[in-house]
């Protein structure tokens, strides 16, 4: 369902007074990749996890000469591990989400289109119902 052309305007008028506003966060909004802010997560993720491993290991290593400390030791790399396993597989369920819609339909879309606030926000208000009719 499209946009009234009242609320079209209105919109614009909101994107221009905010262009006004505020330029600096406009440039900052449009430039955020969230693809890549994923990857970011999905490599600390990984990286906590290798320590979690480290932290296991070095448990095992130490468990003849200190029992209960191990076992504590033991249990917060497994817990770390455990943590960072889920936020990655989070991560990857995000970076493999729902494809570019432009791609399915064989467009190429740049990846500093200029279109307007309201024309994006409009395709995604139509692709929201295209996806509930599936």
């Amino acid at each position: 369902m499209p946009l009234s052309e009242h609320e079209q305007r209105l919109l614009e008028q909101i994107e221009r007074e905010l262009y006004a506003d505020d330029p600096k966060l406009v440039s900052t909004v449009r430039s955020i990749n969230p693809r890549t802010y994923a990857l970011r997560r999905l490599w600390r993720s990984a990286a906590l996890f290798i320590v979690g491993l480290g932290v296991l290991v070095a448990a095992v290593v130490i468990s003849s000469s200190a029992g209960a400390v191990s076992i504590v030791l033991g249990l917060v790399g497994f817990i770390v591990m455990l943590l960072a396993a889920l936020r990655g597989s989070g991560d990857l369920r995000r970076l493999g989400g729902r494809p570019d819609p432009d791609a399915r339909s064989g467009r190429s879309r740049s990846p500093r289109s200029r279109r307007s606030v309201s024309e994006r926000a409009q395709e995604r208000w139509q692709r929201r119902w295209e996806d509930r009719d599936r």
